[in-house]
């Protein structure tokens, strides 16, 4: 059986979905904190069972008869982060899995100045020491947090964020893609290339795209760390959050979502959705 893990998220749901037009129904679970949210998946005959990796007794559970399990990297950060993956990591290797996957990302470094960059690091690690086969995900960064971080100026027309580097945004879509044929095929073993769309953009690029896609002109402006910081905790944001996408930016100027690779378009046997398609399709409003 295939264990999704985190099928109530974005990414994670939308590799359930996809199983299902590879594999029977009756091959798929689902692992997720909330059982009740993911009763559609359980409705089309998937396995659903409740797994918490901060409740680690939960998992034996949510992952018995595993086959493989693809461990979807959590929200939070820092040593929560690592210690719910380690759990997860032990769970499905306690429960027979063959091959752990898990969702990293291109830019996994011990010493990077984002928070999760460091805990993808220790994350591989762990697998690596688990004994069992592993494929680690490391995937571009997702095009829906370019839409995030550029949110506030389309109603301003000022994208006022930090100095940055070129990122290669990818869609949640490919990555889901990626990851089903990654579950149900002989691709990708231990640390994967870069999974990423296919270009590299920064803020002053998407700046140039909304400008095209919105009709409406929207301008880039530098503004340094403390001042984006402080703008973000005066607008609500927790001193957490807040240096959290500092760090994001930070580590883009030292080029660390870049450059492109091919191995996901190669994958998957087509071109890799463009930032510029994602946002338009993403603000302009359908007709």
């Amino acid at each position: 059986m295939i264990i999704v893990t985190g099928a109530n998220g974005q990414l994670g749901r939308m590799v359930a979905e996809r199983l299902l037009k590879r594999v029977p129904a009756g091959e798929i679970g689902v692992s997720v904190r909330d059982v009740e949210a993911a009763r559609d998946l359980g409705a089309q005959g998937i396995r659903v069972r409740r797994g918490d990796f901060d409740d680690p007794e939960t998992l034996p559970h949510a992952f018995e008869g595993a086959s493989q399990v693809l461990i979807v990297s959590t929200g939070t950060t820092g040593e929560a982060a690592v210690r719910g993956h380690r759990a997860a990591i032990d769970a499905a290797a306690a429960a027979g899995a063959k091959r752990i996957l898990y969702t990293s990302h291109m830019g996994a470094n011990p010493s990077s100045p984002f928070h999760p960059m460091p805990d993808h690091a220790a994350t591989e690690e762990a697998l690596r020491r688990s004994g069992v086969p592993f494929t680690s995900l490391r995937n571009g960064f997702y095009a829906s947090s370019a839409l995030e971080l550029v949110r506030a100026s389309l109603e301003t027309g000022v994208l006022a964020v930090p100095a940055d580097g070129p990122v290669a945004w990818t869609a949640h879509a490919d990555l889901a893609d990626a990851a089903v044929l990654a579950l149900t095929g002989e691709v990708l073993d231990g640390l994967s290339p870069a999974l990423t769309g296919p270009e590299v953009i920064d803020m002053a690029g998407i700046a140039e795209i909304l400008t095209r896609v919105t009709g409406r002109p929207i301008r880039r402006v530098v503004v340094s760390d403390d001042d984006y910081r402080a703008q973000l905790v005066t607008h609500g944001a927790p001193a957490s959050a807040a240096d959290l996408l500092v760090g994001l930016f930070a580590a883009s100027r030292r080029g660390d979502f870049a450059p492109v690779d091919p191995t996901l378009a190669d994958l998957l046997g087509r071109p890799t959705v463009r930032l510029e398609d994602y946002l338009k399709s993403a603000v302009t409003p359908p007709r």
